[in-house]
């Protein structure tokens, strides 16, 4: 059995990654796709304030309209994998198909005629879910009203989450006919025995040819999903997937933290006594930080790897790298509005979420008010401590001079806590703190979610947030 990386590179330094230190940072915390969590919003953001939010954004400033970034959530799935958290409906025929998609149009023409048509779409992502259940003459006409609803920047990115096992060379060629230029897949473990384990059937053959036909009709960027901690997992098995992912040659790589929520989703109570033990979940996550790093990508952070001259690691090196629910990008100033069911979007100084019920969202639309079901209007306190969180997950630091500029408020006294906070991180050797500002070393880039939450108000509210993913 091959001994478990301990040492792994980030920004060109060898660090070392001990037992002790992941055990030690291993809580309950935020993944921080918006400030202040969802935990923390609240039902008096529904169908009127929405629409107030959304007219308001139309608002041009310096003569500049502010771009858009826009998400449909395609909740569907054929069958369900047991590691899922999301919010999917399990169907095997399509039955509802026709049914969502007439809503959903609705709902995109709704919120169209609220918005300035002018204003530039810069992102747009396809997420559930799984998009490519739906027929790919039913994704043309869908992709076809958005486009004709809303306008499209040249360079936009749009992106699709697809399913392995699902999609075929005819959705592939319609996707990138529509301009579809981002593929993102889900792989998770390429290990038969784990594979039962979560009913995620799916061979290393079976990806190759995705990934190849994916090269070969152009789309710029392939990004594949990884899982540790699943049931019947160990360091050798999965540094066999990593060793396979990384021969497929993806441009980006999510190394993701299983989410055991058995008291959420039922389904999940039969891979309990199938899980890794900590300590080799543990040693799994460190042989995969090993490989990947190793194999030329570089860690972004929050789980996120990518080769070195990704638009992420330039956007990051040159200071203008953000991140939202979509994850990180690098379409910082941009309002996220979402279509769907339990889509969320960001807006200004908002959070505005769907209905989670299809039925309540379906009734929403129908009626003909936005399928808002609760949100969150931020005060000026929180867009303070929402840009030093967003400074350390994406610049992994925050510049004093900048953010004093930015925000009018002086770091060292208006996050005294926070700084304080951070003292026995700083003793570990995972920040470093100063009059310039507050930086995370290269060991610090693997807890980057600690370190932000140092800076995180609600927190102190409710310091065991046991709503909350592990961070390690």
């Amino acid at each position: 059995m091959p001994a478990v990386t301990s040492t792994i590179l980030i920004d060109q330094q060898v660090v070392e990654l001990t037992p002790q230190l992941l055990e030690r940072y291993d809580v309950a915390g935020p993944r921080y796709t918006s400030y202040p969590t969802a935990p923390m919003w609240g039902d008096d953001v529904g169908p009127a304030v929405a629409a107030d939010i959304l007219t308001q954004s139309n608002q041009v400033v310096d003569g500049v309209a502010r771009p858009l970034s826009l998400y449909t959530h395609l909740p569907f799935c054929r069958q369900l994998c047991l590691f899922c958290g999301c919010n999917v409906i399990v169907r095997s025929n399509h039955d509802w198909a026709d049914d969502y998609l007439a809503t959903l149009k609705r709902d995109v023409a709704a919120v169209g005629r609220l918005v300035d048509p002018d204003r530039p779409v810069v992102q747009f992502h396809w997420g559930g879910g799984t998009p490519t259940y739906f027929h790919p003459e039913q994704l043309e006409e869908l992709f076809n009203l958005t486009a004709a609803t809303f306008r499209f920047a040249d360079d936009a990115e749009i992106g699709v989450e697809i399913d392995p096992r699902v999609t075929t060379p005819e959705h592939l060629t319609t996707l990138r006919r529509l301009g579809f230029n981002r593929i993102s897949m889900g792989v998770q473990d390429f290990d038969p025995a784990v594979q039962e384990a979560v009913k995620r059937v799916q061979s290393v053959e079976m990806v190759r040819d995705i990934v190849t036909a994916c090269r070969d009709l152009g789309f710029e960027s392939v990004n594949i999903d990884l899982m540790y901690g699943l049931p019947r997992q160990n360091a050798v098995n999965f540094a066999t997937t990593v060793d396979q992912v990384v021969a497929l040659g993806p441009d980006r790589v999510a190394l993701f933290n299983y989410g055991h929520v058995p008291w959420i989703k039922k389904y999940q109570q039969v891979l309990t006594p199938l899980l890794p033990s900590r300590d080799e979940k543990f040693d799994i996550f460190r042989q995969a930080m090993g490989q990947l790093t190793s194999a030329g990508y570089r860690y972004i952070g929050m789980d996120h790897f990518a080769r070195p001259d990704d638009e992420l690691c330039l956007a990051q090196r040159d200071g203008t790298l953000h991140r939202n629910f979509q994850g990180y990008t690098t379409k910082a100033g941009a309002d996220l509005i979402g279509f769907g069911v339990t889509s969320i979007g960001e807006v200004g100084r908002a959070y505005l979420q769907n209905w989670r019920d299809i039925d309540q969202w379906r009734q929403a639309v129908d009626a003909g008010v936005l399928p808002v079901m609760r949100g969150c209007q931020l005060s000026d306190d929180d867009v303070i401590h929402r840009g030093a969180i967003a400074a350390i997950l994406c610049q992994t630091a925050i510049d004093a001079a900048a953010f004093q500029r930015a925000y009018g408020v002086d770091l060292a006294s208006y996050f005294a806590d926070a700084l304080v906070a951070l003292r026995p991180l700083q003793a570990d050797g995972l920040v470093e703190i100063d009059d310039r500002g507050v930086r995370a070393t290269p060991l610090g880039r693997v807890f980057l979610r600690n370190i932000a939450m140092a800076f995180d108000a609600y927190l102190k509210v409710d310091p065991d947030h046991p709503m909350y993913s592990r961070t390690v």
